[in-house]
């Protein structure tokens, strides 16, 4: 009983002005400053009045700001900052402030020499001395700016700087715990990391999270979100939801960075923030924030097209000040998400043709692989593919496996391969190599080999004799899975045939590496005819006996899904362009049968006559060329 009286008497002392003047002028020795509170602050905290304590803390009472610290503010160099502690300073809070400000003063202007000057090292001894009279607000400042100046973390002053913040862990604010997980962090990365400080910080945040209401608290939180929980995490992205149209841009950038590094696709949230970025001032939105952003939505695999339209047009009018480095990250992860903005990859080439020479090997391989992506051509083709081939000329051969094969096969997408490029990947000894990593990886390898050897054989190269043979093993047993508008192709087909089986295959895998969604032969009248006897060069058995009768012709029908299209357009990816290219070469009549016409057949009879239809078509084109 008599604990609980003085607790609450402690509690209506500490709100009473007039009381904390009695008690200076009782004691005038003892300062009124937060520490000399900070029993009746503890008692506070212990009748869970933790809202009330953030807020009695943040008063401007607690903190008397004095004339020295005011100076040191204004100081633009260390000397300055070192030279009015040594003439004014004497206690351990403007020690802290006046390190606070050294830090922020070495990190702007430099400063050799400043962990050996006497006056450095009294300031470290002040702090030491009195350590329990420094302000919270300092405490978790100058542990951050300690590290910033290099002072070693075996330091007397860092062992005592870390066992202050544990006792008052829980008279901590919520900004001032999440500027300490943040110092936390780096420490962890260096290997220097104190696991009870770390525990108790993590502890207090997540118990105490109702109190987050700023939404710097909450990217800074956010960006170290290895440290959190799961539920903690879930948590954050609620309030970041909720306080989202205050968030600034760096705020924005920062949750959106750490929502990618953690492979969260929050899409809410996403959403929200996405919305508030668009609103902002050009002035906010600089070139690197634009950069992060674009790579974080390439990332977590999140389209949202107005965003990536104001990405495109802050980044055209900045495409000179832009590096290498920026342009081939930049079309990287637009490649990711199949944009294409044809005015800003117009820039992006301009931008290598002017600037060649500043490209290095690996990034002129990306710029490739981006424009193969997405099946883009620079209006300059004379002038952009000569520096490419030339660029690649002296490190090609020296290039990782996988990626000369991922070089070569953007190359033949966008049909500028060169002979020597695909013979350096099919040779037997090359082939070998790419036997690393996990079965979906190596059958994707061997996909692309057969696509190269594809294009060594239907493209016109003007050289014979290049090895094509690919020895890669296929997967046993492996059954792809059909799509629902395969299915209806298949059905569909099935009907056009009158369910004849030997007029029809489905799912045809082909030696070019392709798979046909329904092959059919046709006479001359496009009627369906028996085609198991018939040679057939692209199946890997050839067929049978019989040649192609005199007036037929080969049809080859191919859905084209969502996903093989350029984000909101009907232009093919690279990969289904050089598909379509290459079947046209093997001999087939192509029926593109793209997802956004087979959605608005709804009836059996409808998708039969729209498959004839486009047959007719087809064949129509065919016979006019």
């Amino acid at each position: 009983m008599t604990t609980r009286l003085l607790s609450r008497c402690a509690r209506l002392f500490a709100r009473c002005p007039h009381a904390r003047i009695q008690a200076a002028t009782i004691h005038p020795t003892e300062p009124v400053g937060p520490m000399s509170l900070s029993w009746h602050q503890l008692s506070a905290r212990n009748l869970c009045q933790g809202n009330e304590l953030a807020k009695m803390e943040e008063t401007p009472v607690l903190y008397e700001r004095t004339e020295l610290v005011g100076l040191v503010e204004k100081a633009e160099t260390p000397q300055e900052v070192l030279q009015l502690w040594a003439e004014q300073g004497s206690s351990a809070s403007d020690a802290a402030r006046c390190l606070v400000q050294l830090s922020l003063r070495v990190t702007e202007k430099g400063g050799e020499g400043i962990l050996r000057d006497p006056r450095f090292e009294n300031m470290l001894e002040t702090v030491n001395s009195q350590v329990s009279s420094v302000w919270n607000g300092s405490l978790v400042a100058l542990l951050r700016a300690l590290t910033m100046l290099g002072l070693p973390s075996d330091a007397p002053l860092f062992g005592s700087l870390q066992n202050e913040v544990l006792w008052r862990i829980r008279r901590l604010t919520y900004r001032q715990l999440t500027y300490l997980v943040d110092w936390v962090a780096f420490q962890r990365s260096r290997g220097q990391e104190n696991e009870a400080l770390t525990t108790t910080v993590l502890k207090q945040l997540e118990l105490r999270w109702t109190e987050l209401c700023e939404p710097r608290t909450i990217s800074i939180l956010m960006s170290r979100a290895s440290f959190l929980t799961p539920s903690f995490m879930d948590k954050l992205e609620d309030k970041a939801l909720e306080l989202a149209e205050n968030f600034n841009a760096e705020d924005i950038r920062r949750v959106t960075f750490a929502l990618a590094s953690q492979n969260r696709r929050a899409v809410p949230l996403l959403r929200a923030l996405s919305y508030h970025l668009n609103q902002k001032p050009s002035s906010e939105l600089k070139t690197p924030l634009l950069l992060d952003i674009a790579y974080a939505y390439g990332k977590l695999n999140f389209h949202q097209t107005h965003v990536l339209q104001r990405i495109a047009a802050e980044l055209l009018p900045r495409l000179s000040e832009m590096s290498s480095f920026d342009v081939t990250r930049c079309a990287k992860s637009l490649a990711f998400l199949k944009w294409l903005h044809l005015p800003l990859f117009e820039g992006f080439a301009q931008h290598y043709e002017s600037n060649s020479v500043k490209y290095s090997t690996l990034q002129v391989c990306n710029l490739l692989m981006s424009f193969a992506k997405l099946n883009f051509q620079p209006s300059k083709v004379e002038e952009f593919y000569p520096k490419v081939h030339k660029a690649l000329e002296g490190s090609f051969q020296t290039l990782e496996p996988f990626l000369k094969m991922d070089v070569v096969w953007s190359l033949c997408v966008l049909n500028q391969a060169l002979p020597d490029h695909i013979s350096s990947v099919t040779k037997p000894a090359f082939q070998k190599k790419l036997t690393g990593g996990s079965v979906g990886r190596i059958e994707n390898y061997r996909l692309k080999l057969l696509h190269i050897s594809a294009y060594a054989q239907l493209e016109p190269l003007g050289v014979a004799d290049v090895p094509t043979a690919v020895l890669l093993p296929a997967p046993q047993n492996k059954a792809g899975s059909i799509t629902p508008l395969q299915s209806g192709i298949h059905t569909a087909l099935q009907s056009l045939t009158n369910s004849r089986t030997q007029a029809l295959r489905t799912s045809v895998k082909t030696v070019y590496g392709w798979k046909i969604d329904g092959e059919l032969v046709v006479d001359s009248e496009n009627k369906p005819i028996d085609l198991e006897n018939l040679k057939a060069p692209h199946l890997p058995g050839g067929g049978g006996p019989d040649v192609l009768p005199t007036g037929a012709r080969r049809i080859a029908f191919v859905a084209w899904e969502y996903t093989n299209f350029c984000l909101r357009s009907k232009d093919l990816l690279g990969r289904f362009a050089m598909q379509k290219r290459q079947l046209l070469l093997a001999g087939f009549i192509v029926v593109e049968v793209p997802y956004f016409e087979w959605v608005d057949l709804k009836s059996d009879w409808q998708k039969v006559a729209y498959l004839k239809d486009k047959l007719g078509k087809a064949v129509a084109e065919d016979m006019a060329k």
